[in-house]
Formats: structure tokens, C-alpha cells, sequence
């Protein structure tokens, strides 16, 4: 190729060039642009799957259950609270025997000091030659008699020093065991209070899982299990038998156990402003006068038990197999009771929980 063509067509070449780069300069010229970058897709938020009424159900027994176990452990720490009361009521009397024994005991042994220093200022030498240096030989068996007498008087003293000795020692070691109980006591008082708190708080939690609807539905089902259960109660023809009239201290205690109608449960409490179970027929049969053990476990033990046909307003009706859980008749078929802790004193069917048997505080 001849230097003439190579020279056009390099300019040629140079030429095409710069229209290119004018072109791609040019604004407003279409190009094809990057494969632009598909969005993340957004994974359907799931709706909650509705609770069944099985599954409801569940909870209502598990809740029953946990709240039953609650109710045994108040039961248990308010009997060791009773106990620990009275232990340490004995505490404080024996503390006051010990020192009412020990002031006994040192005027005690200043008479005995006071006896044995006569003897030896009146001693020395034996009583026959003392009779020969007598002036007066009848004196001297006067005197002699009253030494005897002295050395009974004397005896007796150190016996009865001896004894209160024995007393005070046997004060010591009764004190000595009650304090022992007492700390048993405490310690289960504290096991007590801590599986109430445990109980409460898993039921707590478990309630708190629960919808607003859901829980309306599981009251809805507390309600229904009550109510069969009263019903089949009924049916029995129970009422029918159901004849007796409160005694006038069983009136007193119902007028009490009523008039707290809306106050809440709080486990160990005796009133004025929250009771449980316990608390509140304690309490109401003392302000009519007769005081009754605390617990609804000792509510059973102690009190006479009476047939269902034959009870009467102001008994008490003692539920469950472990008795722990007490309601006050009130006539009706109905009872007023505390019933769990988030609720309040209240009215409810006689029979709507398992019943045990029934007691009568004022037989």
C-alpha cells in the first residue's frame, strides 16, 4: 500500500473515532443499561393460630393444678406460723420461770449460808462436853433441841434447793427444744413461702401467654366446669335434705364471712383488707366468739364433722382430698370463700368444687 492510501485511511480511522466519542457524549442518546438487582421478597407475616378449646382446656387443668399446690403450700406455712407463735409464747414463759427460779434459788442458798455460819459459830466442841461445861445443864438441852430442829430446818432447805435446781435445769432444756422447734418451724415457713411464690408466678406466666380473648375464653370454661359440677351437686337431691337453721354464733360468723365479699385473696392473710381461704373462716368465727384452728387442714382434724344433709349455715365445708381449701356455708346450696390468689372473696355453688366433708365449729 502506497503511502498515499495509508494516509487516508488513518485519517479515516481517526475521523470515525472522534464521531463516536461526539455520539456517546451526546446527552439524551438511549444505551443499554446493568441488569438492575431483583428486591428481596417479604415473607408473609403468619396469623396466629387460634388456641382450641382442648388446648384450653389444658391450661384451665394446668392452672387448677398449679393453684392447688399453692393453696397446700399456704396451708403449710400458715400452719408452721401457728406453731412458731405459740412456741414462742412457751419460750417466754419458761424464760420468765428461769428467772423466777433463779431469784428462788439465790435466796435459797443465802438462807443456807446463813444457816451453815450459825452452825459453826455455835460448833467446835463435840455435845458431850459442852453438857459438862454447862452452867446450866437444862438450858443446854434446851438448846440442843433447838440445834435439832435447826438441822431439820437446814435439810429441808438443801431439798428444796435441790429441787428448784432440778427445776431450773429442766426449764433450760425445755426451752432448749422449743427453740429447736421453733427453728424447724421457720425454716419451713421459708420452704413454704418460697413455693407459693414459685406456684403463683408459673400460673402467672402461663395466663400471661394467653390473648385477651383467650383468656375471656378460658374464664368462660372456669365457669362452665363450676357450673356442671354444682349442677351434678344438685341433682342429687342434696338441697331437698338440707333443713337446719344456723345456730346464733353460726348467723354472727356468715355476717362476717359476707361483709368481705370483694376483698382480695392474699395467701396467709387473716384480714381486715385481704384474706385466704383459712383466714377468712378463722377470722369470722372468732369475731363470733369462738375461735377455731387457722388452717382448713386443721379445720378438719379438729372440728366435729357433720353430714352434708344435716349441715347448717356457718359450717364450714372442707374441700379436696388433702383438705386444703375451705369455704363457709352460707345456705342456698352456696358457700362464700376465698378462692385464689387474682381473685376475691365471693359467692359460689356449694358443690362447684370436689368436697371432702364438712365441719361445725360450734357443736
Amino acid at each position: 500500500m502506497g503511502s498515499g492510501k495509508r494516509s487516508l485511511t488513518t485519517a479515516a480511522m481517526a475521523l470515525a473515532c472522534a464521531c463516536a466519542c461526539v455520539v456517546l457524549a451526546t446527552p439524551g442518546v438511549a444505551y443499554a443499561s446493568p441488569t438492575p438487582t431483583p428486591a428481596p421478597t417479604r415473607t408473609p407475616t403468619a396469623t396466629p393460630k387460634p388456641v382450641s378449646n382442648k388446648d384450653l382446656e389444658a391450661v384451665r387443668k394446668k392452672l387448677e393444678k398449679l393453684y392447688h399446690d399453692a393453696a397446700v403450700a399456704t396451708d403449710a406455712y400458715n400452719a408452721a406460723e401457728e406453731k412458731a407463735q405459740k412456741q414462742s409464747a412457751e419460750i417466754v414463759d419458761l424464760a420468765r420461770e428461769i428467772v423466777k427460779g433463779q431469784a428462788k434459788l439465790d435466796k435459797l442458798q443465802d438462807r443456807a449460808g446463813a444457816a451453815a455460819r450459825a452452825q459453826y459459830r455455835g460448833g467446835g466442841l463435840p455435845p458431850g462436853a459442852r453438857l459438862w461445861l454447862s452452867d446450866d445443864p437444862q438450858e443446854f438441852l434446851d438448846g440442843a433441841g433447838r440445834v435439832r430442829q435447826g438441822e431439820h430446818a437446814t435439810k429441808g432447805l438443801l431439798g428444796e434447793m435441790t429441787r428448784t435446781q432440778q427445776d431450773l435445769e429442766q426449764y433450760e432444756k425445755d426451752a432448749s427444744a422449743q427453740w429447736r422447734k421453733l427453728e424447724a418451724n421457720r425454716k419451713a415457713k421459708a420452704g413454704a413461702k418460697k413455693k407459693i411464690k414459685q406456684r403463683i408466678s408459673d400460673a402467672k406466666k402461663l395466663e400471661s401467654q394467653l390473648e385477651r380473648k383467650e383468656k375471656e375464653r378460658l374464664a368462660k370454661l372456669e365457669e362452665e366446669a363450676a357450673h356442671q359440677a354444682q349442677s351434678v351437686w344438685l341433682s342429687s337431691g342434696v338441697l331437698a335434705d338440707i333443713k337446719s337453721e344456723a345456730s346464733e354464733q353460726g348467723r354472727e360468723a356468715v355476717k362476717y364471712a359476707t361483709d368481705q365479699i370483694g376483698k382480695p385473696y392474699e395467701w396467709g392473710a387473716e384480714g381486715p383488707k385481704t384474706f385466704d381461704c383459712s383466714g377468712l373462716t378463722s377470722q369470722a368465727w372468732a369475731s363470733a366468739g369462738h375461735p377455731i384452728p387457722r388452717t382448713s387442714q386443721e379445720q378438719w382434724k379438729q372440728l366435729k364433722h357433720v353430714d352434708v344433709k344435716d349441715m347448717r349455715p356457718g359450717d364450714l365445708i372442707i374441700y379436696f382430698d388433702d383438705a386444703s381449701h375451705v369455704g363457709m356455708y352460707i345456705g342456698d346450696g352456696a358457700v362464700v370463700h376465698a378462692p385464689r390468689p387474682g381473685r376475691t372473696v365471693t359467692i359460689a355453688g356449694a358443690g362447684s368444687m370436689q368436697i371432702l366433708g364438712v365441719v361445725r365449729p360450734d357443736a
